[in-house]
């Protein structure tokens, strides 16, 4: 370490730092979704989030890291920060608790030697390059909390570029291209232009010679989404596509994620305020950062249809087993879900379209890396957070390949623009949309159709608080209780008088509480069996 540069990051780090104080008696942990709370709290958290995102990129040779400022569908007073590793993937876990430390340092002096400690530690040269491109959502805390983080940037002396407003999927996409871009796989331009074109592109040559979609109406949850939905629309052009964007009032920052998005939606089974579909006709609704979708219609009686993540997956999962099918390329391709995904669902994958499936614990970092594992890997939470990963091998061969007649030369070909349409980074509502237009379009489907695949078991999600949510352990990817000792052979013995029942509880990641679920062949078996399970945890 060169030690005049040390010295003057350090003083520069709590030069700063006074700007920044901590809020006395607050404690931050990060997870999954990085730090997320009220934006009022975050200051001092994302200037540390600065410095962290400047020592991450010298450990790594000086590549770009991605900071996001958002909090995707949470109230529009809150706000959080997450880092972006290089290739477009969440922060590796180990860093984590790097964060954590940072962000619950009590002094400056304190910061500082957290900082020196972390370098020193990680033998990481504070002399060489920094780099780190960060962007923000439509939230009022915004602006100043980037101020912030500039200030962190600075203090550890990182080269950075703002990229202003974009949806997160959109900043995980950049931060691949830009660490990409040397290599003999470039993902692509380094630029919310690059996006449309790559998506755009993709998207034109999957529909090609396909009926133009119907309409479809997109909830944008009133967030950034909903700018960058109609600017990509306008790439892909009126001949191919017609998107019709409502609860786009950006400006109108208190009505962000109110009473409409995809996690309202989701978890309120129900239209968003003021929606009036016509029948038939389908309906997607983007969350506050556009990570996450979920897709619905009405039928001639009105009544309310989701299509969720679990929906997605299986979609996405039949339309590509398909194609590797007549291409005659030698893939396998595989499903990742956790133990929220509906009975039917897994069951009509292993069944139905006998595609392996995996289920991990709940967390996206989860079901990503074991995405990895199968030549192509389709992942969606229940709530509509997902995408499908092509693994490198599965490229290669794909390139490779030499199609014996034109329905294997016609295979490969959506196979690979596919690839290209789908952001591998992470999950996408904008890509996703694209991939569940193009695949109804390639099947003549309308939003009937692909429901009739399978029918959901009717479910209930149930909140329940407890005294100490750490003395609920599970195994087997939370499916079941170690601890308390025997509550699981109780939960079974309950599950076992329901037809198609199935249950389980796990602990909150947030707050001392734990969820239930339970699921049923008829919504009063559902409700009961969430119920008796519910009264098995009262005094725990």
């Amino acid at each position: 370490m060169a030690d005049s540069n040390t010295q003057q990051q350090l003083s520069q780090i709590a030069k700063f730092s006074t700007l920044h104080p901590r809020p006395d008696g607050q404690t931050y942990a990060y997870g999954t979704a990085g730090f997320r709370l009220l934006g009022s709290l975050l200051d001092s958290v994302v200037f540390r989030v600065g410095l962290l995102a400047a020592l991450r990129s010298r450990k790594l040779d000086g590549e770009t890291i991605g900071v996001m400022i958002t909090a995707s569908h949470n109230p529009p007073d809150d706000n959080g920060v997450k880092l972006i590793d290089p290739q477009g993937e969440m922060l590796e876990a180990t860093w984590e608790a790097y964060a954590t430390k940072f962000a619950n340092a009590e002094t400056d002096d304190e910061l500082t030697k957290e900082y020196l400690a972390v370098a020193e530690s990680l033998n990481i040269n504070l002399d060489s390059p920094a780099n780190v491109v960060f962007a923000r959502d439509t939230r009022a805390s915004g602006p100043a909390l980037v101020a912030a983080l500039k200030d962190g940037l600075e203090a550890a002396a990182a080269e950075y570029a703002d990229y202003r407003i974009l949806t997160t999927p959109q900043l995980h996409y950049i931060v691949k291209c830009i660490n990409t871009a040397k290599t003999a796989t470039p993902y692509g331009h380094p630029s919310e232009q690059g996006y449309y074109e790559k998506l755009a592109t993709a998207f034109q040559i999957v529909t090609k010679g396909k009926p133009k979609p119907h309409v479809i109406t997109v909830d944008a949850a009133n967030g950034v989404g909903g700018p960058k939905l109609k600017e990509l629309a306008r790439h892909i052009g009126s001949d191919y596509l017609d998107v019709n964007v409502v609860k786009d009032e950006i400006d109108a920052v208190e009505k962000l994620n109110y009473q409409c998005g995809a996690d309202f939606v989701k978890t309120q089974q129900k239209l968003p305020l003021g929606l009036q579909p016509a029948p038939y006709e389908l309906y997607a609704s983007l969350d506050g950062d556009a990570d996450r979708i979920v897709f619905y219609y009405v039928d001639d009686a009105k009544k309310f249809h989701l299509l969720d993540g679990d929906k997605i997956a299986s979609l996405a999962a039949m339309f590509i087993r398909d194609l590797i099918a007549l291409s005659g390329v030698d893939l396998q391709v595989g499903v990742v879900q956790t133990a929220y995904a509906n009975g039917s669902s897994s069951k009509y994958l292993s069944d139905i379209l006998q595609v392996p499936i995996t289920v991990t614990p709940t967390g996206v970092k989860h079901l990503h890396h074991a995405s990895q594992l199968f030549d192509v890997g389709v992942y969606f939470e229940a709530n509509g957070h997902g995408t499908v990963l092509f693994s490198n091998s599965a490229m290669k061969a794909l390139e490779s390949f030499e199609a014996q007649n034109p329905g294997q030369q016609d295979a490969v070909a959506t196979l690979l623009s596919l690839a290209a349409l789908i952001n591998q980074t992470v999950g996408d509502a904008l890509s996703d949309l694209l991939l569940v237009i193009a695949i109804l379009s390639h099947k003549a489907w309308g939003p009937s159709e692909w429901n009739l695949t399978y029918t959901d078991l009717p479910n209930r999600l149930v909140r329940v608080v407890v005294r100490d949510r750490t003395a609920f352990k599970t195994e087997d990817a939370e499916r079941k209780l170690v601890e308390p000792k025997g509550l699981q052979a109780e939960i079974d013995a309950l599950v076992k008088k329901y037809k198609s029942g199935r249950s389980f509880v796990r602990a909150s990641g947030t707050e001392d509480a734990v969820r239930v679920y339970a699921e049923a062949a008829t919504r009063l078996e559902a409700d009961e069996l969430a119920v008796k399970v519910s009264d098995l945890l009262k005094g725990l």
